[in-house]
């Protein structure tokens, strides 16, 4: 179940929010890069004695690369000091960690989220990968017509990496100033609020961080079999399902390529296709890109039009909207000037532009919904 390797610190990477990079020599002497939480596991230092989980590494999976640090044997860190908090997630694993939840008796925000049964329209984009996350915040930030800029929350739900604290798009998203907040919701954590469940999470977004657009996505590392159901990111359905539960305005966005190698995924992903078109049973918007001649389309424009065209009863499945918004040279253009490197699946935005530009016009779309009275959501 867990290849243990053990070996010591030869050098350190990079560091951003939670997290730090080391080289490690194992006991071998193959070097292997990996990966420090360092709220968990105490910050590395060149010499340390480091025990590692190398599984999903020697498997050449989706990790990033890394093998992952368990402890610090000779060097752990201190206990934290006592403080509220009792919720406790990554549950029952060794590394199971304790945090002050947004909806619990001990958090200062119990009294606000107690009764909290309404989002107030609120437009909730969902996303079936973690890679549309910076695409759907440069869509409301180019459509937005606000007095000031847009307030933005991501809500991770736990079908990807647990720790917040694993995706660096998130921390260079903080950095830059296009997304104002996280939290971290069912066993998923390290958002700046921690929830137990998705509704609470959406209720703490509205009223706790006062969002004006919340995205909602895994964490990085979507899983799937290549089975109609056994892919993470079905759980995306639930989350439009919990947006209109909760009277919110749930907008989703559709997971497209037009050079993907596996047929499942080409034109429209048969994962948006299972999640939205089977599983939301709640009326949504489901926002479908309209293909323009100022956009390239690898695989050519005609069978991506085609292939929007056939996934259109089956997404619409007699609930949702389908809403067109077109995909422009302006908005590939505010996709180039994202302060993330876009990739997903290994391909960048020159490489295959859609799977962006999906995402994109579902966060013009809801930046559209702000503008209109609540009423008419």
């Amino acid at each position: 179940m867990i290849s243990w390797r053990e070996g010591s610190v030869v050098s350190l990477g990079r560091t951003w929010p939670g997290a730090c990079e080391a080289t490690v020599r194992l006991a071998a002497g193959a070097e292997v890069r990996a990966l420090a939480y360092v709220d968990l596991v105490g910050s590395p230092q060149v010499g340390d004695r480091v025990l590692l989980n190398a599984t999903a590494l020697e498997r050449g999976l989706g990790t990033g690369g890394y093998a992952l640090v368990v402890a610090l044997p000779d060097r752990l860190p201190p206990d934290a000091p006592a403080g509220p908090g009792h919720l406790v997630k990554a549950r029952y694993t060794p590394l199971q960690t304790m945090v002050l939840g947004a909806d619990e008796q001990e958090s200062e925000h119990h009294e606000l989220l107690r009764d909290a049964d309404d989002l107030d329209a609120l437009p909730v984009v969902v996303a079936d990968l973690h890679s549309a996350l910076p695409a759907v915040l440069a869509g409301v930030r180019a459509a937005w017509s606000g007095p000031r800029p847009p307030r933005t929350a991501y809500v991770m739900t736990d079908g990807g990496a647990l720790p917040l604290a694993f995706s660096r798009t998130v921390a260079s998203l903080r950095e830059a100033g296009w997304l104002d907040a996280s939290v971290t919701v069912g066993q998923a954590y390290g958002g700046d609020l921690e929830a137990v469940s998705l509704h609470s999470g959406l209720l703490a977004a509205r009223h706790v961080l006062g969002a004006d657009v919340v995205v909602v996505t895994q964490g990085p590392g979507n899983l799937g079999t290549g089975t109609r159901w056994g892919f993470s990111g079905v759980a995306a359905g639930e989350a439009l399902n919990a947006a209109h539960v909760l009277g919110g305005r749930g907008v989703a966005a559709l997971r497209v390529s037009t050079t993907d190698a596996r047929a499942r995924h080409l034109g429209v992903s048969h994962h948006s296709l299972t999640a939205v078109g089977r599983v939301a049973l709640a009326p949504s918007d489901v926002v479908v890109p309209t293909v323009t001649d100022e956009v390239p389309v690898p695989g050519g424009a005609d069978a991506l039009r085609a292939a929007f065209r056939a996934a259109r009863p089956l997404l619409e499945a007699g609930r949702h909207a389908l809403v067109d918004v077109p995909a422009d040279a302006a908005l590939l253009a505010v996709l180039r000037g994202t302060p993330v490197d876009l990739s997903t699946m290994g391909r960048d935005l020159e490489a295959d532009p859609w799977p962006f530009l999906a995402a994109a016009v579902a966060g013009v779309h809801a930046a559209h919904l702000t503008s209109l009275p609540r009423a008419s959501r």
